[in-house]
């Protein structure tokens, strides 16, 4: 009997702390936010990373009834960005919208950046994804990927490439390319998507790898002539174009990532709770109807999903600059 007193005693003491702890870890999820939130994106106001953002924190803000303000701090290929989001207090109340530069290429082109991504961000989503849009000023005398190799290979060193920055998805496309394809053509950084696509336009640079949502518009307007995207499969935006693994460059299959991410030590009920949120704004039928128009397919994850994610894609893109010989400009 007092065997049995002393079983029940502990199960009792063992559910009254349970749920010490836990009721109070539900009631700081369920009343998140209770306050506007700032969203840093690492890049300018224009370019595909800062379009996505918009959207999905229109919604975001619709769904959770508090501000979501979006603060562009970019400069130094996203990484200014990226650290104000990884040393911002781990409250809840700061998110960072990151693309796969920043998070997973840096680490392996610079001896020194001023945050880890490995240990300094606690996932939330991988959100969406873009694939690279490749196109030429109408003026270059080249109508495919094909045509444009040739030229490349005709005039060693005299055409340049444009990208959003040093170190990003379309940097390494581009020293990629010129790797597989055996052709010298000199990249031009930008600090962003908009001015990159800015340049092409006005035919200061002969060419670029752009993410869909910033360059797709000019190409549709005439202002710059598209050859491929750098997706496995086409695009659903943009069906008509081949991509280069269809042209034989398989190499070239590079896409921009947009993920979700909180300073490390985030209480994990506001993670899982945000993390909610983003797939609940990407899955959206409005919201996702404006992306695939810009090129942008919706995901949405788990944080366990989006950590492994980031763990593979570290691996992948250390072979990839490894193997294509990359450097910082």
């Amino acid at each position: 009997m007092k065997h049995k007193l002393k079983r029940g005693l502990l199960a009792a003491a063992c559910g009254a702390l349970v749920t010490a702890v836990l009721i109070p870890q539900l009631a700081v999820a369920q009343a998140w936010p209770v306050k506007p939130v700032r969203i840093i994106v690492p890049f300018p106001p224009g370019g595909g990373l800062d379009f996505f953002t918009r959207i999905v924190a229109q919604k975001l803000q619709e769904n959770v009834g508090q501000q979501c303000l979006v603060e562009n701090r970019s400069g130094a290929g996203g990484m200014i960005g990226a650290e104000a989001g990884a040393k911002a207090p781990p409250d809840g109340y700061t998110a960072l919208f990151a693309s796969s530069a920043e998070i997973t290429i840096n680490l392996h082109l610079y001896p020194k950046i001023a945050y880890d991504s490995r240990k300094d961000f606690a996932p939330v989503s991988y959100a969406a994804f873009a694939p690279l849009l490749f196109s030429v000023h109408p003026s270059v005398p080249a109508k495919s990927v094909k045509e444009l190799i040739a030229l490349a290979r005709a005039m060693p060193g005299q055409l340049n490439y444009a990208s959003a920055g040093t170190g990003g998805s379309q940097h390494l496309a581009g020293e990629i390319l010129k790797t597989v394809a055996k052709i010298n053509i000199i990249h031009v950084p930008y600090k962003g998507a908009a001015p990159a696509v800015v340049d092409m336009v006005g035919g200061h640079v002969s060419m670029g790898f752009t993410a869909l949502p910033s360059s797709l518009p000019q190409a549709r307007a005439g202002k710059l002539r598209p050859l491929a995207v750098t997706s496995a499969k086409r695009s659903a935006a943009a069906p008509e174009l081949p991509t280069f693994t269809e042209l034989g460059y398989p190499q070239v299959d590079l896409v921009v990532w947009y993920g979700v991410l909180y300073p490390a030590r985030t209480p994990p009920e506001i993670v899982s709770r945000l993390s909610s949120e983003i797939s609940r704004a990407v899955q959206a039928p409005d919201v996702k109807s404006k992306l695939i128009q810009q090129g942008v397919e919706s995901v949405g994850t788990t944080p366990a999903e989006f950590a492994k994610f980031m763990q593979s894609e570290i691996q992948r893109y250390g072979r990839i600059i490894k193997e294509s010989g990359a450097k910082p400009d």
